[in-house]
């Protein structure tokens, strides 16, 4: 009986061994393989091991003047790719100090990081202390998305054990210095020296580099400009890691904790918009958007910040001159000002300076208005005055907004007329600072302009405004814009005669004439500004005082195609009317198209594309693209010196006697189109050619006699006399076959006995005039020409 108990206990004993092995084994391979289940759902979509060795971060591409200095960047990240060579060894130490202290001797993870992590989590009763390794914190960043799930940090740990077996160390840490977030949209060390102490990243100090160091954990936490006692705290923190790392000396760390930082941002002073614009536009067709955006492209053009920042300042100025000889429009808004006044939410600029400045001026508060001058607030903070004469201009107000037909003229009304306490309106510093208390009332222009400036001996394009604020539209109104130019196209007429044998000295009539316009079955009578005629006149005379009635003459003498064809040569793209109107300009062009049209006569006839990037490198130093000078003759050299002279002539004595005050050799042409639409100037000096173009968006008048030698030119000469100012002084260079000859300017010939006005012109050779011809009666002198009933023949003036 014992025995039988015996075995049935031992049978009994084993069952359960049995069952308990069995149920070690299954769950053995459960967890096994629930392990491998989740090591290969988290493993399925990791990165290759050829995907490590392939970084390519998105980096910033940099945009350059010619002077190399830097005046845009266009990118996602704000990154600048520098080698480890090039980081600061002071750096580098703070970062393995303050992140991964064993960085060198574990193989991905750290374990023993890991269990202290643990532990003082665990005294601390929650989660205090993290374990990422830097090799982590860079598979993080590189591959996987910020969400905190088990699924990711298995991820995380596998990524980082595999990116060990591929790549260095020395690779490793290179890629996350490049790769982490610093704040302030800083992406890697460099552009973080960048943006917070305007540096190169070999320039840092050891208390520089111990506050960059510090950042990555909490760059919005730690920024010096949020929370600068947290990052000063924060810097000391990790000089004193430093110190426990053994790379520095605790001297050196007390002397870096005694150090003061100095934090500058990097200043890219906003240049340029509109060239920018252009520019991006070129390489986004050409080489996409990633490539632009991510690349770390170094992209050198031909901009002139000197002339760029003289343009710039004057089309401001000059529409703004412009604006206000239409009227004043009135206050910008209104409030009720009261004792201890708050700025409603509603017009934020009045809460700060920052936020007052608008379109390039102040936004101010009326808080006190008397007979002689009205007391402003800006921007809650500065207080000042305008006085009468600063607002004088105001006494011209439009009844309707923008209307400048509207306008009424209150000569004695005062500052109290003229303001009244709480409104908001646009004023700027008298004296240049809002300090000085001084201030003027202004208001931002409803007109546009446009400047372009190159160089054309090159076609580089050295300056470009393409309106009055990119803020406000972004429309490039000098290359995209197509406006009548008025008389400024008459320099191509006149050089299509000249080509055709002409000389300045042939004599045109300047006389009523009437031509029928078949399509529109009416009647068409060219007419002057002066609303006269002047007779038989000389090209030069004609060209000088922008005669119209002589142009379409000239036009119907030397025929509509022979005009277009030279038009073309001298690189204008748009279409042109096949008819006698294009003698006044009837046909819209760009404003860089004819800038770079009469570039050629600057240039001895010679037309250049032009052009805003001379080249363009990739992140390897590789050529993407160079631009090569392709000249084309698109006139006779002669011909282009005999156009020049006689623009020269507008200059010194006709439409353009404005731009006389630069003391320069220089030669240009005003135009305006019908009820004052439009207005240009376009003119060169031998190293600079410029054109001004001013109107509004959607065609209307500039208002009564706002012509181009009034609403362009001024703009013009004031750009072109501090541009020149870095120039040498040059001449036009005369070619060997000009030939200068006195003549008779009733008739064109050489002077006789009875020549009453003699001058000296310029031919070329052989067309000179070889015998004298006997005065000719002008029929002007006799009778004048009766006009043609205006109301019953359309009309179409230029000057």
């Amino acid at each position: 009986m014992g025995r039988i108990q015996t075995f049935l206990s031992r049978r009994h004993t084993w069952s359960w061994l049995r069952i308990a092995t069995v149920t070690t084994v299954v769950v053995f391979c459960i967890v096994v393989g629930g392990v491998a289940g989740i090591l290969w759902i988290a493993t399925r979509d990791l990165p290759t091991f050829d995907s490590f060795q392939d970084y390519h971060p998105s980096l910033v591409s940099r945009v350059y003047a010619d002077n190399g200095e830097i005046i845009g960047q266009f990118f996602i990240e704000r990154r600048l790719y520098t080698p480890i060579d090039k980081i600061p060894q002071a750096f580098t130490q703070a970062v393995i100090a303050t992140e991964d202290t064993r960085f060198f001797e574990h193989p991905g993870l750290d374990i023993v990081g890991i269990g202290r992590a643990a532990w003082t989590n665990l005294k601390k009763g929650g989660r205090f202390q993290g374990a990422s390794t830097i090799t982590q914190q860079l598979a993080r960043a590189l591959f996987l998305s910020p969400e905190r799930t088990y699924q990711r940090k298995i991820k995380e740990l596998l990524l980082a054990v595999k990116m060990e077996w591929v790549l260095t160390k020395e690779q490793i840490l290179e890629m996350y210095l490049n790769q982490i977030y610093f704040g302030h949209g800083a992406y890697g060390v460099a552009a973080a020296s960048l943006t917070y102490f305007d540096k190169n990243v070999s320039d840092l100090s050891l208390p520089e580099a111990a506050f960059l160091a510090g950042l990555p954990k909490a760059p919005n936490t730690y920024s010096p400009y949020r929370n600068p006692d947290l990052a000063k705290s924060r810097k000391e923190l990790v000089l004193g890691r430093m110190v426990e790392a053994g790379y520095i000396t605790e001297e050196d760390a007390q002397a870096a904790m005694a150090t003061t930082l100095s934090y500058r941002h990097q200043s890219l002073e906003p240049i340029a918009a509109y060239f920018l614009e252009e520019v991006r536009q070129h390489l986004v067709d050409r080489y996409g958007e990633t490539l632009v955006y991510k690349g770390g492209l170094q992209i050198y053009t031909t901009l002139n910040i000197a002339m760029q920042k003289s343009a710039e300042e004057a089309v401001r100025t000059g529409l703004r001159q412009l604006d206000k000889r239409q009227g004043w429009r009135g206050p910008v808004g209104h409030v009720e000002y009261v004792k201890d006044f708050t700025p409603p939410d509603t017009f934020p600029e009045l809460q700060n300076p920052r936020a007052a400045v608008v379109h390039g001026l102040y936004r101010a508060l009326v808080t006190k208005v008397t007979k002689q001058s009205a007391q402003i607030l800006i921007g809650n903070t500065y207080k000042g005055s305008v006085s009468f004469e600063g607002m004088s201009w105001a006494q011209r107000r439009l009844e309707t907004f923008g209307d400048v037909a509207t306008a009424v003229v209150r000569d004695k009304a005062s500052p109290l007329q003229l303001l009244k306490v709480g409104d908001i309106i646009e004023v700027s510093p008298k004296k240049g600072t809002v300090e000085s208390g001084e201030f003027i009332l202004e208001q931002t222009p409803l007109v546009e302009g446009a400047l372009i400036a190159l160089d054309p001996r090159t076609g580089a394009v050295q300056a470009m405004v393409g309106g009055y604020d990119f803020t406000r539209s972004q429309f490039n109104r000098a290359v995209m814009a197509r406006r009548q130019p008025g008389s400024a196209f008459k320099p191509l007429i006149y050089a299509s005669a000249l080509q055709q044998g002409l000389t300045p000295a042939t004599l045109v009539l300047d006389a009523p004439v009437v031509y029928e316009d078949e399509d529109l079955d009416r009647m068409w009578k060219p007419e002057n500004y002066e609303k006269r005629f002047f007779g038989t006149i000389s090209l030069r005379e004609a060209l000088r005082h922008s005669r119209n009635a002589a142009t379409v003459r000239l036009l119907e003498q030397i025929g509509v195609p022979e005009v277009v064809n030279i038009a073309s040569n001298l690189g204008i793209r748009s279409p042109l009317s096949q008819d006698l109107s294009l003698a006044l300009g009837s046909s819209s062009v760009t404003l860089q198209e004819i800038t770079s049209a009469y570039g050629v006569f600057a240039d001895q006839g010679l037309w250049l594309e032009p052009y805003l990037i001379t080249h363009a490198k990739n992140l390897h130093g590789e050529i993407l693209e160079q631009h090569l000078f392709e000249p084309r003759q698109g006139m006779t050299k002669e011909n282009a010196y005999l156009i020049t002279n006689m623009l020269m002539d507008v200059i010194q004595s006709g439409t353009g006697r404005l731009a006389k005050s630069i003391g320069r050799p220089l030669a240009g042409k005003t135009g305006t189109t019908n009820s004052y639409n439009d207005a240009w100037f376009v003119g060169y000096a031998p190293n600079v050619a410029t054109g001004v173009w001013v109107g509004f968006d959607g065609v209307r008048t500039l208002g009564r006699l706002e012509s181009g030698a009034h609403a362009a030119l001024p703009i013009w000469t004031r750009f072109m006399d501090q541009a020149l100012r870095n120039l040498p002084v040059m001449t036009f260079p005369i070619p060997e076959d000009i030939q200068f000859a006195q003549i008779d300017t009733a008739t064109g010939n050489l002077p006789s006995k009875t020549s009453r006005h003699i001058s000296t012109e310029v031919f070329r050779k052989g067309t000179e005039p070889e015998k004298a011809a006997p005065q000719k009666a002008n029929p002007m002198d006799f009778f004048e020409f009766d006009r043609m009933d205006s109301e019953s023949s359309p009309q179409l003036s230029s000057f």
